[in-house]
């Protein structure tokens, strides 16, 4: 008789990720995993591998379902300049909130990892570049609409924003502090002005 899966793969994949996300691929172990994911270790190496095949799917799906939904999201919301000042805003929210501390999965693993592990870097480097896009077709979708100045350069703008992004998240983790943040937010707000 073939061996019947009893849990939800999806579900166990979200648990693990969680499970990276709030430790960081080091320092989880796999019976960390085999606990939060609620299953045994037989069926996790079947359904998913080793330990770095699973972290992989996680920061995929991380990836696909939190900044790629997120912006988005932002997209058919907002204005285009209410959607990057909103970006900013979300993300000081989300590291004041309750789990702020824990920051941006693809913003820790570039740190912990992308210098060793040139398949981590490409997942990375992808989000990182989609997210400077994002800013920078919304700079251009705002000046169309006359929200933004012409005189702004979009793709020199939309750098830096990704920098004023990337640090403000990296700042949740180690100095979460409202005022500092928000000063961050503040400085993404001044260039688009």
């Amino acid at each position: 008789m073939p061996w019947e899966k009893q849990f939800d793969s999806d579900d166990a994949l979200m648990r693990a990720m969680e499970a990276f996300w709030a430790r960081g691929y080091e320092a989880t172990s796999m019976q960390d995993l085999v606990s939060c994911m609620r299953i045994n270790r037989g069926s996790l190496y079947a359904t998913f591998g080793d330990k770095r095949t699973l972290f992989l799917a996680a920061l995929r799906r991380y990836d696909a379902r939190h900044r790629e939904d997120w912006l988005s999201a932002l997209r058919q919301t907002s204005g285009p300049k209410a959607a990057i000042l909103t970006a900013f805003d979300d993300a000081v929210a989300a590291a004041l909130g309750r789990k702020g501390r824990r920051g941006c999965f693809l913003v820790n693993t570039a740190l912990e990892l992308s210098p060793h592990d040139k398949q981590v870097a490409a997942i990375v480097a992808d989000g990182f570049t989609e997210t400077e896009a994002f800013f920078r077709k919304t700079i251009e979708a705002g000046q169309a609409a006359r929200e933004i100045p012409k005189r702004i350069d979009p793709s020199e703008t939309a750098s830096a924003l990704l920098g004023l992004f990337i640090g403000l998240r990296v700042l949740a983790r180690s100095r979460p502090e409202a005022p500092l943040l928000r000063s961050i937010a503040g400085q993404a707000a001044a260039l688009l002005e």
